[in-house]
Formats: C-alpha cells, structure tokens, sequence
C-alpha cells in the first residue's frame, strides 16, 4: 500500500519559512518523480514544483521561482519543500505526488499517488 505522507504546515508571517516534507511507503521512492501541488478552497489545484527521479531536473511554477526549493533524498525516501519569503497568496493546503511513469509533468493527473496535504497558512 502506497502512502505519501506530509509534514511542515502550519502558520508563518509574510517573509518567513517553511519547510514541507514527504514521507513515501510501500513504493520503489527512487524510481519515481516527485511533485508539489497546492490547493485553496473555491480554486483549482496549482502546480508548484517537481523534482526527476534522480534529482538532477527540477522545475517550478513561475509563482514560487527563486524562492522555493524541491529536493529528495533517495536513502530517506522523502521529498522536501524548501519555502522562503513566504506570501499570504502562498497560503493553501500542499500536496505531495509521485508518478511512476516519469513523465516530469506540471499535470496533477500525470501523477499517481497523493498525500493527504498540509496546512500552510501565511499571515500579511
């Protein structure tokens, strides 16, 4: 049973940091890219970043470019989200996905696996 499990919400001021991780179970980690998506009520899923099997691509939405980050350690089996000067836009529920077939993609149904999502909250 595949899990993907995410940590590191919560509330932070305008200018602040966070960040997100990933936990994966009962999934070859290594074999699969990883994304973040973001959600806020009465709005569409955004993407946000997404990060090659290998770690060597990574690619980000033009919202959080140059100041978010997407890694993994392959020996943890996590995926992180490194958040800094933080916005009140930024301000959504964050999701976790994998997708076996690589496809690198900024589509939320290219991926097959999902986490439950984390609460972050920015405050102006």
């Amino acid at each position: 049973q595949v899990q993907l499990v995410e940590s590191g919400g919560g509330l932070v001021q305008a200018g602040g940091s966070l960040r997100l991780s990933c936990g994966a179970s009962g999934l070859t980690f290594s074999s699969y890219d990883m994304g973040w998506f973001r959600q806020t009520p009465g709005k569409e899923r955004e993407f946000v970043a997404c990060i090659r099997w290998s770690g060597g691509t990574t690619y980000y939405a033009d919202s959080v470019k140059g100041r978010f980050t997407i890694s993994r350690d392959n020996a943890k089996n996590t995926a992180y989200l490194q958040m800094n000067s933080l916005k009140p836009e930024d301000t959504a529920t964050y999701y976790c996905t994998a997708d076996g077939s690589r496809r690198f993609s900024i589509r939320g149904s290219s991926y097959d696996y999902w986490g439950q999502g984390t609460q972050v909250t920015v405050s102006s």
